[in-house]
């Protein structure tokens, strides 16, 4: 486990002239992450499913003067192949190239026994926390390559124990493949790393732990904006690396 070093501090400028995508961008990472991204300069892809909460968000950023966002509504439960290759195709001719690529998306379906899943649910849960990123990502390496410095950070969870059912196990897959692409592009111009936040004050953790007595007292999503900000950054060197929140700074 890693964390983003004590000294650091976001400059202003810190993501100036970057390019980077936030899937999930309307949601309890994704929203708060890419006004964090915009507000040090960088030019933020909102990629949700809502088309009037992202055009909030838009508004927003626009309004307080940060680079104008770029929106792109996207229903990741039903994308295609075809789909994700349509969005880069339209980054590229838009924008050109990538430096950023955050997957803040998840579901966590219906947590239950094994014996008793629902094949639907699983399905649901695995193209939205897995087969998602895995498209979206291979359809922007691309763009990835045209850039410097490029950056995914790929978010993960691991809880343990018995009954996550498919929300278990699709984050472990992404784990699996986050570190896959880390050792294949090991050297190259592209880093790839991880963030487990643990426990946050997000909709999907009171989804998950409804009557958590703790559930008040947690950190929340914007709590952890710093290490999102690093690992964007052309300060992070890491590569292949699980980020851990490091909120004692």
């Amino acid at each position: 486990m890693t964390r983003i070093p004590d000294h650091f501090s976001p400059a202003t400028d810190l993501l100036q002239d970057k390019i980077v995508l936030v899937t999930g961008a309307t949601g309890g990472f994704g929203k708060p992450v890419s006004q964090a991204l915009a507000r040090h300069g960088a030019t933020v892809i909102l990629l949700a499913r809502n088309l009037r909460t992202v055009e909030a968000l838009y508004d927003e950023i626009e309004q307080d003067g940060f680079p104008t966002p770029a929106i792109y509504p996207m229903n990741l439960e039903g994308a295609t192949e075809h789909d994700y290759q349509d969005l880069a195709n339209n980054i590229g001719d838009q924008l050109g190239r990538l430096d950023g690529l955050i997957h803040c998306a998840a579901i966590l379906g219906a947590p239950t026994v094994f014996a008793q899943s629902d094949a639907e649910t699983w399905y649901q849960v695995f193209q939205v926390n897995l087969h998602a990123p895995y498209l979206l990502t291979r359809a922007c390496l691309p763009l990835l390559e045209q850039s410097g410095q490029a950056s995914i950070l790929f978010m993960i969870d691991d809880k343990p124990g018995a009954y996550w059912d498919a929300y278990q196990v699709s984050k472990q897959g992404l784990t699996a493949m986050a570190g896959l692409l880390a050792r294949e592009y090991e050297g190259t111009g592209i880093r790839v790393n991880c963030f487990n936040p643990g426990k946050t004050r997000t909709s999907l953790q009171l989804r998950a732990y409804p009557a958590a007595d703790e559930n008040e007292r947690l950190p929340s999503p914007q709590d952890h904006v710093d290490t999102f900000l690093y690992l964007m950054s052309d300060l992070s060197t890491e590569n292949g690396e699980t980020f851990t929140p490091n909120l004692s700074r």
